[in-house]
Formats: structure tokens, C-alpha cells, sequence
């Protein structure tokens, strides 16, 4: 969540079980366009069904999040988000912290398409990276 702070992204957090409550997903993928939301990033562990799930009810990029959270320590979360089948596509990055920071990036990347500021922000910040601190 620092990292949306730091590029000047909005979010909100939403706590939702693709298994415990699939009603919940569906509603959260189907309404998300119309609260606003232009980018979903959905963490989840073990199974990790939810970032799919939410990607089969919204057309809005969704970015997998995989967490280490059971004895594989991340791997079978990794391959539930990136085997999805045709014309249902999750953006994965890598499991645990890394992949949360770079879910932000990517989304910061896509919304700045749109917002100069965002682009701008995220622009400053990679030249950091760099070393450019122009």
C-alpha cells in the first residue's frame, strides 16, 4: 500500500475469499468499473483462485498477487494465477513482497496511459533506479 501512496494511486482494500464467499468475488468484479476502479490487484495464497475468479466477472486488468502462504511457499499460488485459460487474462508478478511492489509498478504503468501525474511520478521514480536524476 505505500507503494500506490508513493505514485499517488487511489485504492481501496477489499477482503474477499474466492472460496469462503464467491458470491462476494462475483459482485466485486461485476461492480468495480462502475465504483471507479480501472485496475484490480488481488493477492491470494494456496489455491489462490481470486485473481481469476475476479478476472472472469470484470474486463479491467487484473494483476495476481501470489503469496506464500502454505508448504509450497508460494508455488502452487503462482501457477493457479497464471493458468488461466484463453480470453481470461491475470498479469502475474512474483510471489511474496517483490510481487506485491511490482503489482503496484505494473499498475502504475497502465494507469499512467491515462494520468500524467501517475506517469509522471512513476517516471521520477525509475530514473531514481537509475541513477538519472534528472
Amino acid at each position: 500500500l505505500d507503494v500506490l501512496k508513493e505514485l499517488s494511486i487511489d485504492y481501496e482494500v477489499s477482503v474477499i475469499s474466492a472460496h469462503r464467499n464467491p458470491e462476494k468475488a462475483r459482485q466485486y468484479g461485476l461492480a468495480a468499473r462502475s465504483k471507479g476502479i480501472e485496475v484490480i490487484i488481488a493477492a491470494a495464497g494456496g489455491a489462490a483462485h481470486l485473481p481469476g475468479v475476479l478476472a472472469s466477472w470484470t474486463t479491467l486488468p487484473v494483476i495476481g498477487v501470489p503469496l506464500a502462504t502454505s508448504e509450497l511457499r508460494g508455488i502452487d499460488a503462482l501457477y493457479s494465477i497464471v493458468q488461466m485459460p484463453a480470453g481470461i487474462p491475470v498479469a502475474s508478478v512474483a510471489i511474496g513482497t517483490a510481487g506485491a511492489k511490482n503489482a503496484a509498478y505494473l499498475a502504475a504503468e497502465i494507469l499512467g496511459l491515462k494520468y500524467d501525474k501517475i506517469r509522471e511520478v512513476y517516471q521520477k521514480y525509475r530514473s531514481n533506479l537509475q541513477g538519472d536524476n534528472k
